[in-house]
């Protein structure tokens, strides 16, 4: 079978499941008659811009996202409004508190927003921290960022 069937196998079965590991798609793309690696699956999942979000459920569930060229999308302003529970500034840094399972995607937004002041940022499971060129450009940022709240 080929990548292109693979991968479309793929997100066939995350539009339909949530999974706690990738280990959890291998198993059932092997149940389809994929014969695939949790290697195999890892690059499909970055080739394919999947990322790992809250699930409705205890499981976490993969969506994925289309980049823009020049930044951000829908689906992660969607990701993002659905999952920052609060944000506040701490001198030049920006801290980020997100539902569990939620920050890796929602960090994702924030790089993607390309903003010039922002030096980088870093997720963890539920918090996000943003660090900017200064205090004042991290009221800016933290005003631009609640306005896609």
């Amino acid at each position: 079978m080929t990548n292109k069937s693979r991968q479309q196998a793929i997100l066939d079965i995350i539009s339909m499941h949530e999974l706690d590991t990738q280990d959890d798609l291998v198993s059932i793309l092997q149940q389809r008659g994929f014969v695939v690696t949790q290697a195999t699956v890892s690059r499909d999942i970055k080739q394919l811009g999947l990322v790992k979000i809250a699930g409705k459920s205890k499981k976490y569930r993969y969506v994925q996202v289309n980049y823009k060229e020049n930044g951000y999308n829908a689906k992660y302003d969607n990701i993002f409004k659905e999952s920052v529970l609060s944000m506040q500034c701490a001198g030049n840094i920006i801290v980020i508190k997100t539902v569990t399972g939620a920050a890796n995607s929602a960090c994702a937004f924030i790089d993607n927003m390309l903003i010039s002041d922002m030096l980088g940022s870093i997720a963890g499971d539920d918090t996000i921290f943003c660090v900017t060129k200064s205090a004042e450009s991290a009221a800016e940022v933290l005003k631009m960022l609640k306005e896609n709240c």
